[in-house]
């Protein structure tokens, strides 16, 4: 049997069933590598906006940390064009290989994040920080599969270990897909009746990144 996290994958999958395939020779890359040069950059779902008013439009940001600790970490912020410089969601993720074509995508908090606003510009994001000052997000780590003939690495959360409190939820699930100009994400809440409570409903945000 399916899952409802199995079916929003395969949705979300179909979202980006269009993208071309690069000939590239993506092939001989170290995959986490790859990855990782995927994720980092400034993207946003501007055209997502225009075509489709139930988005918003979201500037995703995300950069390189810690260049001096080999646990490929990432600094992350969302943020509505309108208020770029009141990020509504500062995360940092510390990517690891878990085989040959899957990742995981630890998930963290800090505290004090509001001072950190706009990191993502600076040439060491987070510099004052380490490891220890991180509070992982329990259950919420996604796991990525790379695909050589999809071109892209695709995956999500495990179905509700990532817990949530936030407006009424009791968990969260996220689904994404990144290919090299592109990630879709969907992050959405539910409640303990499984009724989604948050989050976009038609599918994921399609984040454009910037050439």
């Amino acid at each position: 049997m399916k899952t409802a996290t199995h079916i929003a994958l395969i949705t979300l999958l179909a979202s980006v069933s269009s993208i071309p395939v690069f000939a590239d020779n993506t092939e001989h890359l170290d995959k986490k590598e790859l990855l990782l040069t995927w994720m980092q950059g400034h993207f946003d779902s501007e055209q997502q906006s225009i075509a489709d008013k139930e988005f918003y439009n979201i500037h995703l940001n995300m950069a390189a940390m810690w260049p001096n600790d080999p646990g490929n970490w990432l600094y992350v912020e969302q943020a509505a064009a309108t208020h770029l410089d009141e990020p509504y969601r500062q995360r940092v993720y510390q990517v690891t290989q878990v085989s040959d074509t899957e990742f995981a995508s630890k998930v963290y908090g800090f505290s004090n994040d509001k001072h950190y606003a706009g990191a993502y510009k600076s040439t060491n994001p987070l510099g004052e920080l380490t490891p220890k000052d991180l509070i992982e997000r329990q259950g919420c780590t996604v796991f990525l599969t790379w695909s050589a003939q999809q071109q892209h690495f695709a995956g999500s959360t495990k179905d509700k270990q990532c817990l949530s409190q936030l407006r009424g939820a009791s968990y969260a699930t996220s689904e994404v897909v990144v290919t090299k100009d592109k990630i879709v994400s969907w992050d959405r809440g539910f409640d303990s009746n499984d009724q989604q409570v948050w989050g976009a409903v038609k599918g994921g945000y399609e984040f454009i990144k910037a050439q």
